[in-house]
């Protein structure tokens, strides 16, 4: 369906001014060697260097996101920043329902889906995470853990254009365990059936959907020569130029 390949780095909480200023100019200026690469590259550091990495990626034909954002405009939310401040500081995405969001703060998938309509109301695109326990795959319900979260997560004015899916299983992040391809197409495929059901069939095929966890240079091509398969959301590999660009390199989709 002519979807183009997006390349994520979520950086987690990692990086301090320095380290991450330099690390964005090593991927601007990698990405700037491939000229006109086919597929998009995106970096979502933390929110202490979004402002620095913006100069950083100045020229280079890389995105700026953010791991996550609060569903109001403003007000008494200490410790939260919302989407018309990450649309000031330049960014273009921004992560919402992270495996580690849910976990870690208890975010529920209806909230996950009003803070992405927030996000679209801002003009940002949001990857909104869905993934599997290792219990949950045990018992059988990967299948319906991953619709039911896309199904209560994903706003139903969502479209094609403002919205990209991100499969995780919980178990394979940072973990250097990876599901088998035949399992990641099945859930990629069971994740677009219902996209149709909830958007409509012309949404939904043109939509993307990235695999994240333990996504390396080594395992890439396999994992993006999947049919539903569009990108790779990127954790660890993405704090190292060369294993960030080399996924892509690798996979031969840039």
């Amino acid at each position: 369906m002519g979807r183009k390949i997006l390349i994520a780095g979520n950086w987690k909480m990692n990086g301090l001014l320095a380290d991450g200023t330099n690390l964005a100019k090593g991927v601007a200026e990698a990405a700037k060697k491939l000229g006109k690469p086919q597929c998009e590259f995106l970096v979502c550091p933390p929110f202490t260097l979004l402002t620095s990495v913006k100069k950083a990626l100045r020229g280079a034909k890389v995105a700026l996101g953010a791991q996550d954002c609060h569903f109001a405009e403003k007000g008494a939310h200490t410790g939260d920043i919302s989407p018309v401040m990450l649309k000031d500081c330049g960014c273009q995405y921004v992560i919402l329902g992270h495996s580690e969001r849910r976990a870690n703060h208890g975010e529920s998938s209806e909230l996950v889906n009003v803070k992405a309509q927030a996000a679209h109301a801002q003009g940002l695109k949001t990857i909104i995470c869905v993934g599997e326990t290792l219990a949950e795959r045990d018992e059988g319900r990967a299948l319906e853990v991953c619709t039911t979260q896309i199904l209560d997560s994903v706003p139903e004015s969502s479209t094609w254009q403002d919205t990209v899916i991100a499969y995780e299983p919980v178990w394979a992040i940072g973990t250097g365990k990876i599901p088998t391809t035949a399992d990641v197409e099945e859930v990629h495929k069971a994740i677009r059936k219902t996209l149709a059901k909830k958007l409509g069939k012309s949404n939904a095929n043109r939509m993307r959907i990235l695999y994240g966890g333990s996504v390396k240079p080594n395992n890439a091509k396999e994992l993006l020569s999947l049919e539903d398969v569009d990108g790779a959301l990127i954790g660890g590999a993405s704090l190292k130029v060369e294993d960030f660009l080399g996924i892509a390199q690798n996979a031969g989709v840039c």
